[in-house]
């Protein structure tokens, strides 16, 4: 038999690290940092920042790539370690605003919102 976890935010998150721990769920309040083990979440009204402890690798060795609402961090071929994560957050993500930044063994991706665009048509009453 197989199950399917569901969220009530309604996205799946997933964590695949040398540790194996989750992220924690995205359904918080929006000033809350919430941090499990090696992984911490903030989120406010313009962005997501996400923050890994991935010591032993220099940033030539870490891949972020965004997709939508989708963000994958892996470790390149050859590193002395090996990280992955991939997560779906609740709001499509503008990769040219983001940022990403790696200090004393810390990644911190500061990854922007898209803001939404209102595409309502006025039509003329006859």
């Amino acid at each position: 038999m197989f199950f399917t976890p569901v969220t009530p935010a309604g996205f799946r998150r997933h964590l695949y690290a040398a540790n194996a721990r989750a992220l924690p769920t995205f359904a918080q309040p929006a000033s809350t940092p919430r941090s499990q083990g090696a992984a911490t979440l903030e989120q406010d009204e313009q962005s997501f920042t996400l923050s890994f402890d991935v010591p032993g690798v220099s940033r030539e060795q870490l891949v972020v790539g965004i997709e939508g609402n989708v963000v994958r961090l892996s470790s390149a071929e050859g590193a002395p370690r090996q990280y992955r994560f991939a997560a779906e957050l609740p709001q499509d993500i503008d990769a040219g605003q983001s940022q990403a930044k790696l200090e004393n063994g810390v990644l911190t991706l500061k990854l922007a919102k898209v803001v939404p665009v209102s595409r309502v048509t006025e039509l003329v009453i006859h």
